[in-house]
Order: C-alpha cells, then sequence, then structure tokens
C-alpha cells in the first residue's frame, strides 16, 4: 500500500466521519471522492458501509435519549423490504443513473431552501409518505450505501428539535446499513483486503466522528435544521460531480 493510497484513505475517513457525527448520514457521500481514488468501487462501498456503522454507534449515544420507537418503525419496516427488493435486483440496475438521480434530488431540494430566509414548518404527518421515504432509503442503502439521504431530507421539512431529526435517522441509517453488510457477507463478497483497509481507517474515522459530534452539540436547532439543508445541496454536488467526472474520464 503506498504512501498516496494510505493519505487518501485517511482523507476520505476523516471526511465520512465528520459528516457522520455531525448530521447522522453523509459518510459514503464524503468520503466515496477519496476512497474511489485509492481502492476499487466495490471495496470502497464495502468501507463506507463499515465506517458508517461505526459512526453511527457513536453518534446514536448522541441523543439516546431521543429514540422513539414507534416513530423508526413507520420507517424502517418499508425500508427492510426496499433493501431486499434492491438485493434481488442488484445486478439489473444501473448504479450510475440511480446515482445521478439521487444527486439531482438533493441538488433541487438542498437548492431550493439553501437560498430562502425562511425553513420549513411542516406539521401534518402522513403514513404514506413516510412509507415510501423509508422504501425508498432502504433500496438506496442497498444499491449504492445512500440509505440516510432521502430520510434527511424528509426530516428537514419539519420544524423539529435537532435530537428526534437526529434520533430518527442515525439508527434508521445503522439497521439499514447493518442489514446491507449481513448481505454483503452472505454473498462473499468481503475479504481480508478489506479489513485491513477498515483497520487503517478507523482510527481517523473515530476521530472524525467524535469532531462532528463535538459541533453538533454546540449548534441550536435551527442552526441545525439550516445546517442539515446546506449538507444536503452540497452532498448532491459532490456526488452528482463525481460521477459526472468519472463517466468522462477517459477508460
Amino acid at each position: 500500500m503506498s504512501g498516496e493510497v494510505i493519505v487518501l484513505i485517511i482523507a476520505g475517513a476523516f471526511a465520512g466521519g465528520f459528516a457522520n457525527g455531525l448530521a447522522g448520514f453523509g459518510t459514503g457521500l464524503f468520503a466515496l471522492g477519496w476512497w474511489l481514488a485509492a481502492m476499487p468501487p466495490l471495496d470502497a462501498v464495502i468501507t463506507v458501509v463499515i465506517l458508517s456503522l461505526v459512526g453511527g454507534v457513536q453518534g446514536l449515544y448522541a441523543v439516546r435519549n431521543s429514540f422513539d420507537f414507534g416513530e423508526q418503525l413507520r420507517f424502517l419496516l418499508p425500508a427492510l423490504i426496499g433493501v431486499m427488493l434492491g438485493y434481488l435486483f442488484l445486478d439489473a440496475v444501473n448504479i450510475i443513473m440511480l446515482k445521478l438521480l439521487v444527486g439531482s434530488l438533493l441538488i433541487l431540494f438542498g437548492g431550493f431552501f439553501t437560498f430562502r430566509k425562511t425553513l420549513p414548518k411542516l406539521t401534518k404527518r402522513y403514513l404514506a409518505a413516510d412509507v415510501f421515504v423509508g422504501f425508498v432509503g432502504g433500496l438506496f442503502g442497498m444499491m449504492a450505501g445512500m440509505s440516510g439521504a432521502i430520510l434527511t431530507m424528509g426530516c428537514s421539512l419539519y420544524d423539529w428539535s435537532k435530537a428526534r431529526r437526529r434520533a430518527l435517522v442515525q439508527p434508521f441509517n445503522m439497521i439499514v446499513l447493518g442489514t446491507v453488510l449481513a448481505l454483503m457477507i452472505w454473498r462473499g463478497v468481503i475479504d481480508s483486503g478489506i479489513w485491513l483497509i477498515v483497520a487503517l481507517a478507523l482510527p481517523f474515522s473515530v476521530i472524525g466522528t467524535q469532531t462532528g459530534i463535538f459541533v453538533f452539540r454546540r449548534l441550536n436547532d435551527r442552526q441545525f435544521q439550516r445546517l442539515l439543508i446546506w449538507l444536503i445541496f452540497v452532498s448532491g454536488l459532490v456526488l452528482l460531480g463525481r460521477e459526472l467526472i468519472a463517466n468522462m474520464s477517459p477508460t
């Protein structure tokens, strides 16, 4: 493993950990740009899933008192259906087009609210909307390792406390990605080389996550909602830009 590869792995681990610690999602969106330059795509995605779980455990502790089991079930049950459906059709779906679609949605949503003075403050809940968001989150989690992005968009529409948002997104992300990891292990795609990469990235991911949690605790609810919308917008730009550059580069 060359020095350049080691630096890329460390930088991605810290960036992804910081995003996860701050917002409860975003490990893949902010780490993959570094890791895809250092390792094969499948290894990079598996590393994202593993370190998302590591970051999730730390973030979950920060909002342990705000966890609502009933709230989770509204999203998790359809999400697990989405995970299984994604697994069945994993080889038939155009992952590039899926990521371009997700990136475009993040940019449109984040861009619309980023530059507005007033933030969304929905109060009424719709079970069908929650089921749809959960299902899509599970589907995207299995196919692209991005289970938290869609749910975060949904949470940012409500005038909730930062703890309530985080207590919904963080466990959801962990359970969905934990299921994805179990399916990957069952499929036999994880080898010893990936665990070596994880061992190298782990301490820097933990440092990044703890730094993000430190910042999270110092934001008020309005600042956190504004930050979430900015992160959604930037995540979309990063995802869309990375996919466009990758597909325009000569093979």
